[in-house]
């Protein structure tokens, strides 16, 4: 009888432990498939993207910046017809980041700090509508938070003049030719890496090296 009962625990040993082997490689595989984050991204025009995108590429949690056209009616548009004010495009930088490491609403205060939003349709020396001060939200959720962020800033008393900022739905963003794309790190002493992007990554306490 005992040898029997020795044969049955066994069995049921051998079973469990069988089940477990099956089961073992798909769980891991379906915790590792819930643990990978879906990219999240955000959208801001905020002047030229040269100086846009070396500022983003300074922050942790910052995965890929990418300089392009967004908000306007032309497909594939290129640089040069963007730059006639023809084309509706405003010069924006797409950024890729990680929600667990820095915050949609962070990345909303580092936009209003890197440019004068009461700036119509210019930033400094650039002037035309392709340099205009504007958030493209991807959600519902996003469009809420901009909003907050905006009306945030216009009651803060940080801005002399009223916030030109404009906030649209994203259409279609096309990223820029590739000589524009990580500008400032493949072109550090150009004059306007010097002059412009230096000095206000100094201003915001940033470094000179990307991510």
């Amino acid at each position: 009888m005992k040898s029997v009962l020795l044969a049955l625990s066994m069995c049921a040993v051998c079973t469990s432990a069988v089940a477990s082997d099956s089961k073992g490689p798909e769980t891991r595989k379906e915790a590792t498939m819930e643990a990978k984050p879906e990219p999240a991204y955000a959208t801001f025009g905020m002047g030229c993207f040269w100086c846009s995108e070396a500022v983003f590429q300074q922050l942790d949690g910052v995965k890929s910046v990418t300089s392009g056209y967004e908000g306007g009616d032309i497909e594939n548009p290129t640089y040069k017809q963007v730059c006639s004010g023809q084309s509706g495009h405003a010069e924006v930088i797409r950024i890729e980041y990680d929600p667990a490491k820095v915050e949609y609403d962070a990345l909303l205060d580092i936009f209003w700090k890197a440019h004068d939003p009461t700036q119509l349709n210019r930033q400094g020396a650039d002037i035309g509508t392709q340099y205009r001060s504007v958030i493209f939200y991807d959600s519902e959720e996003q469009h809420k938070a901009a909003k907050a962020s905006k009306e945030k800033q216009a009651a803060s008393g940080a801005h002399r003049n009223s916030i030109a900022t404009e906030i649209s739905p994203r259409k279609n963003f096309y990223p820029a030719e590739n000589y524009h794309q990580d500008y400032f790190n493949n072109n550090p002493d150009q004059p306007y890496c010097r002059l412009v992007i230096v000095p206000k990554l100094k201003k915001l306490g940033m470094d000179e090296k990307s991510q």
